[in-house]
């Protein structure tokens, strides 16, 4: 192998891992590994960037745009109101819940249908008194598995169709993909309704830990008119760095100061609430100038207008590595984090000292503004109310369907490129006022944009060094005596593997050069092999890192790590082997 196959090589290692090992956000690792290709010389500056040219990005960008007109419209929320109604949990409940679900995820972005249905599946779970955990898990599965139903169910096959075009081959047609993707959500559903009761167990979701425990750790103390915290600042007062106490809200004359910062003054007879460990707070009473008061336990929001709220740090977020108090978070979010739980568990150690990582459930008081301004934002996956009722459907929300039924219907009969069909969608609910310019830009996630297209470049170079051809004969050569469609599993596998441990688009741009390779080697059309890639790639059923929705539901469903592969793991097999079986009875080699 030569020097540009041992660099690039070297350089895809670095990048993976960066990924794995969270160093970096997805977009600095694959733009870092992108460059470094480009300075070495091993790819030309039109390879580099060549996906922010390609359709595949831009498509996505459209749709992002899409999914949030359905969300803040409420669109789905007659479907989620009908489908969860008045009745008791159980399969055919479930069933109810996931076929609906997943349909919904094969014409529109995942994120924001799970976003709107974590919130109202837990109250609703809550009310019966049932776990939600049984079912939040199955309902990312769902979306996952929709995604695979249409080209634009998932950036992953827009982004395979991309590298088609690319490669020479035609790109993928809107329903092409749906006769591998309808078995594979066929069977993937039916498992999740027989599977979910016996393998998920019951778990206590974060809002209920909250909710149960917030009795015990609600404190309010006023400040004595004249004493020596009178005229102070709350972090003169001392009040702002209490082991395990946070004060979260002053109540001043009938209003609200919510969250408190260090420089706010306090005045006798303010009101101080303040949230910590039961057994710690009896260190307020040490304070002097702090007048116990009545306690009133979880209602001291009443009637304010802040509220309780429920966020998921992102993979990209900036919050990741660091700590709320290197992060300022209270002056940045204008938001008082309560509780913090990680893997099933709520961390019980100084909030403001704990490194934030993705996937970490904030429990957090704010003012009522607070999902508006971050539900389209990097930082959060998901930001819901806590023990809110959901949004009401709006009366745009026919419009935004029927704009969304246009796109579908004009690129699924091929009257125009999907890519056309999403940009003129995207317009459309713009200039529609379904959303306003700055919420469509918003909601635009360019860390996305910028990993799909980066690595294109990253992709040539796996090409152009002879990396690809590599790793596609070692892959034709452990099972091309068990014939092509052998080989072609072994594509399926090995992109099963990388796609849980980095994301999915990363995923199938790295592993298409090699399938490609792989297919050449044999004499087979290669177009079976980038259908399977598409497939497998969005396969991510084993951990809560490797999808994103998977991520939404990790911290409200309080799961553990290993409840995702104990129900992941015999979806994934059922998954490989309908690829096997359907692959070769539509498409020949």
């Amino acid at each position: 192998m030569t020097w540009e196959g041992w660099f690039t090589l070297l350089v895809v290692v670095a990048v993976v891992a960066v990924m794995v090992w969270d160093v970096a956000p997805p977009m600095v690792a694959i733009l870092g590994g992108d460059v470094a290709l480009l300075l070495a010389g091993v790819i030309t500056t039109e390879q580099a960037f060549a996906g922010f040219s390609n359709p595949a990005p831009i498509t996505v960008a459209a749709l992002f745009v899409v999914a949030a007109a359905v969300e803040k419209t409420g669109a789905l929320q007659p479907l989620i109101a009908a489908i969860l109604g008045n009745g008791d949990g159980g399969r055919p409940r479930l069933l109810r819940l996931l076929a609906p679900t997943a349909a919904a995820s094969a014409f529109l972005n995942n994120t924001p249908i799970v976003a709107m249905l974590t919130p109202q599946v837990s109250d609703w779970a809550s009310k019966r008194g049932l776990s939600a955990s049984r079912y939040l898990m199955p309902i990312s599965f769902a979306t996952i598995l929709g995604g695979v139903l249409t080209l634009i169910g998932t950036s992953t096959n827009l982004v395979v169709s991309g590298l088609m075009q690319a490669y020479g081959l035609e790109p993928m047609g809107m329903f092409e993909i749906t006769r591998i993707g309808l078995p594979v959500a066929v069977t993937g559903i039916t498992l999740l309704v027989l599977l979910s009761p016996i393998l998920l167990p019951e778990r206590r979701p974060a809002r209920v830990q909250f909710e149960e425990e917030s009795r015990e750790y609600v404190v309010h103390q006023v400040v004595a008119p004249g004493g020596p915290l009178d005229g102070q600042t709350v972090e003169s007062a001392g009040l702002r760095h209490l082991q395990g106490v946070f004060l979260v809200e002053i109540e001043r004359a009938g209003e609200t100061i919510a969250p408190a910062t260090p420089n706010t003054l306090l005045r006798g007879g303010d009101r101080l609430a303040f949230v910590g460990q039961v057994d710690l707070i009896r260190d307020l009473q040490m304070i002097r100038g702090l007048i116990p008061a009545e306690q009133h336990h979880a209602a001291w929001l009443d009637g304010s207008d802040h509220t309780f709220f429920e966020v998921v740090i992102s993979g990209t977020s900036r919050l990741v590595g660091s700590t709320l108090k290197e992060s300022n978070f209270r002056s940045r979010y204008q938001a008082a984090v309560l509780a913090m739980h990680r893997a099933g568990e709520r961390v019980q150690a100084k909030l403001g000292e704990v490194v934030l990582r993705a996937g970490d459930t904030l429990l957090l008081v704010a003012d009522s503004g607070f999902a508006d301004r971050w539900r389209n934002r990097s930082d959060f996956l998901l930001v819901s109310h806590l023990g809110g009722s959901p949004p009401p459907s709006t009366r745009q929300a026919w419009f935004v369907g029927i704009v969304t039924a246009g796109i579908v219907a004009l690129s699924g009969l091929g009257l125009v490129p999907i890519v056309h069909a999403a940009i003129l969608g995207a317009i459309t609910l713009v200039v529609g006022k379904a959303l306003s310019l700055p919420e469509a830009r918003r909601a635009i996630d360019m860390d996305t944009l910028v990993v799909i297209a980066a690595s294109f470049g990253i992709g040539s170079a796996l090409e152009n060094s002879g990396v690809a051809a590599l790793l596609g004969s070692s892959i034709v050569e452990t099972f091309q005596s068990a014939g092509a469609l052998v080989v072609l599993l072994g594509v399926v596998l090995s992109t099963i593997a990388l796609t849980e441990l980095i994301t999915n688009n990363a995923a199938a741009v790295l592993m298409f050069p090699i399938a490609m390779a792989a297919a050449r080697q044999i004499d087979a059309d290669p177009r079976p092999f980038a259908i399977a890639l598409a497939a497998a790639a969005s396969a991510s059923f084993l951990t809560p890192i490797g999808y994103q929705t998977n991520t939404m539901v990790y911290g409200p469903g309080g799961y553990r790590f290993g409840d995702y592969f104990r129900l992941g793991f015999p979806l994934t097999l059922t998954v490989i082997l309908t690829i096997a079986l359907f692959v070769p009875l539509f498409w020949s080699f």
